[in-house]
């Protein structure tokens, strides 16, 4: 305050600065010197006009001068409120300014699988942390754990909100090349906001909160229509059951037969690699290739903080294991590059698309203390920090599973019809499911569904928090493709909403062109190896032969891609009259 108060003085006498001297004088001399000054001052000299203006002044003077002083004060604190400053600040100070908080309700920097705060920040930061006491309130950090420090830069106290909140979708730009599917734009945190923004505790599972799993087959089921012997061969009354969400329950979810996952249940995962997964605590990051389908995509622009604290695994099977060991070099722990690669023995499936989906739904069984992951497919490259990914598609929508629509099809039914004419399985199998499904109720999606936005997912990208209740969902999801299909998009719908007719419970269906900015589209190695053909047989570069190809969705797997023919070349007055034109 008495720094303050002297501010305000020195600021209420500038603009007397613009008055004579001898005015600026009277305002710095006493009361009991003013009448001798103003006397001296008078332009008649007589006494007899000193007195009046003496007792008329003298008493207005201090009011006067209040008056101005608080009028400077108030401009003073009104240009600072319209201007705004900017200084770095602490989070007890953000607090006692205006109640903000950079860290959710009940949340705090990461316990388990990160770094320590002093990678992230500089050394004036530490000085001044040491300084400082700790932040009280509900940051709820271990006391052996050091403090993030993250500076604040604002307008003003009222001014504080999430960096992304305004930003405005805008669609791709229109592009005659290239008409498929395209990224657009996403607002990402900074990656050591995205950390700090990490929930402290598991999100609350609605209904849900004890959920086991069957290890032991029942003799009793029939194994010609109950999926496989991995998946434990569960009787439809045994599937119906399982969509009745209760607080306690046991459910089929693959790895039946064995003392762990991954261990004597087919889906066989070496003892070594199985300990080094239960140490994951924090974030996952996983991947397979099966049957040497795609070639292994290395993440891109991950923090330094990520590459220390997230699992990074790729599960291959021998054959994959393989042709990555004629390619590269991997060292003694078997990884290659940012990824843990893993040796899966004993496949349950002779499929290996559907050996694929064992890892993709079941992160949660293989890694029993992860708290999130980010599953991609083989073939996509990562090109953003997965703590970005999680907070702007999970922590920010307060939300535990994420997926992408499809950026073209909304309805189960067409989307049947797709897989059928694109060869993507058999058909009378696809009948078969979604004749069953309709016969439970199964509709065209329409607007009668909002805010469900739509009913068929671009699951090559799963995010999701290892709630019970997600758990859940992704256990019942593999059943039904191991009872049917392995074409995921068709059994998506059927379970959500059976989980959802019991339970409070949603699931954050963003747009594909927003799963595209993370994430690369590449091609099956197959696909590539044509195009290598091509390019060996003409003796030019690639882009002379065709424009960029939609995505390997759109094409049935039997299509061959094919040479595009060059526009005829026009001569003289033909391209003469089309410019014109």
């Amino acid at each position: 305050m008495t720094s303050w108060s002297s501010d305000e003085h020195t600021a209420s006498y500038g603009p007397m600065q613009h008055q004579p001297q001898s005015g600026a004088m009277l305002l710095i001399q006493s009361t009991s010197g003013f009448g001798r000054k103003g006397q001296k001052m008078s332009l008649s000299g007589s006494k007899e006009k000193e007195k009046p203006f003496s007792r008329i002044c003298k008493p207005c003077l201090p009011i006067r001068v209040g008056m101005l002083l608080l009028a400077l004060a108030s401009a003073a604190v009104l240009v600072m409120i319209l201007t705004g400053f900017k200084r770095s600040i602490t989070l007890s100070e953000i607090r006692k300014a205006s109640g903000f908080s950079p860290f959710p309700q009940g949340s705090r920097p990461l316990v388990s699988c990160v770094p320590t705060a002093s990678s992230f920040i500089s050394q004036n930061d530490k000085r001044s942390m040491e300084e400082r006491p700790p932040p009280k309130g509900n940051l709820d950090v271990p006391k052996n754990r050091s403090q993030y420090h993250i500076p604040v830069a604002f307008e003003s106290p009222l001014a504080l909100k999430h960096p992304c909140e305004g930003f405005s979708f805008s669609p791709p730009p229109a592009d005659k090349k290239r008409t498929g599917p395209r990224p657009c734009p996403v607002c990402y945190v900074p990656v050591e906001n995205a950390i700090a923004l990490m929930p402290a505790t598991s999100s609350i599972s609605p209904t849900l909160k004890n959920l086991m799993y069957v290890s032991e087959e029942d003799p009793s089921t029939d194994e010609s229509s109950s999926g496989s012997k991995f998946g434990g061969h569960p009787s439809m009354k045994q599937r119906n059951e399982a969509f009745d969400v209760k607080e306690s329950m046991s459910v089929h979810c693959g790895f039946v037969c064995g003392d762990r996952p991954g261990n004597g249940t087919g889906f066989d995962i070496e003892v070594a690699d199985l300990l080094e997964m239960e140490q994951c605590h924090g974030v996952v990051v996983a991947s397979s290739i099966f049957g040497n389908y795609d070639i292994m995509q290395q993440p891109k622009n991950i923090s330094e903080a990520a590459k220390r604290s997230v699992c990074f695994y790729m599960f291959v099977d021998e054959e994959t294991a393989a042709c990555i060991k004629n390619s590269t070099t991997p060292g003694s722990t078997n990884r290659v590059g940012l990824w843990s690669v893993v040796i899966i023995r004993n496949l349950p499936y002779s499929d290996p698309r559907r050996n694929g989906k064992v890892p993709k739904f079941l992160l949660h069984r293989i890694f029993p203390n992860a708290r999130f992951s980010l599953w991609i497919d083989g073939k996509l490259e990562l090109v953003v920090d997965p703590y970005q990914v999680l907070e702007r598609f999970l922590w920010r929508k307060n939300a535990t599973f994420a997926i992408s629509r499809h950026y073209k099809r909304f309805d189960v039914f067409e989307e049947a019809e797709a897989n059928k004419a694109a060869g993507k399985y058999d058909n009378a199998s696809i009948d078969r499911q979604i004749k069953f499904y309709k016969s439970e109720g199964l509709t065209h999606y329409s607007s009668a569904k909002l805010p469900i936005t739509s009913d068929v997912p671009e699951a090559c990208v799963i995010i999701r928090e290892h709630t019970p209740i997600s758990n859940l969902f992704t256990c019942l999801w593999f059943n039904e493709v191991d009872r049917f299909t392995s074409r995921d998009q068709l059994s998506f719908s059927t379970v959500r909403d059976k989980i959802r007719s019991k339970v409070n419970w949603t699931i954050e269906m963003f747009m594909d062109c927003e799963r595209r900015n993370f994430v690369v589209q590449g091609y099956h190695r197959d696909v590539l190896e044509q195009k290598r053909a091509l390019v060996a047989s003409s003796g030019r570069p690639l882009a002379q032969l065709a424009p960029p190809t939609p995505p390997k969705e759109l094409l049935p797997e039997s299509v061959p891609i094919l040479k595009v023919k060059k526009a005829p070349i026009r001569r003289g007055r033909e391209m003469k009259s089309s410019s014109k034109r």
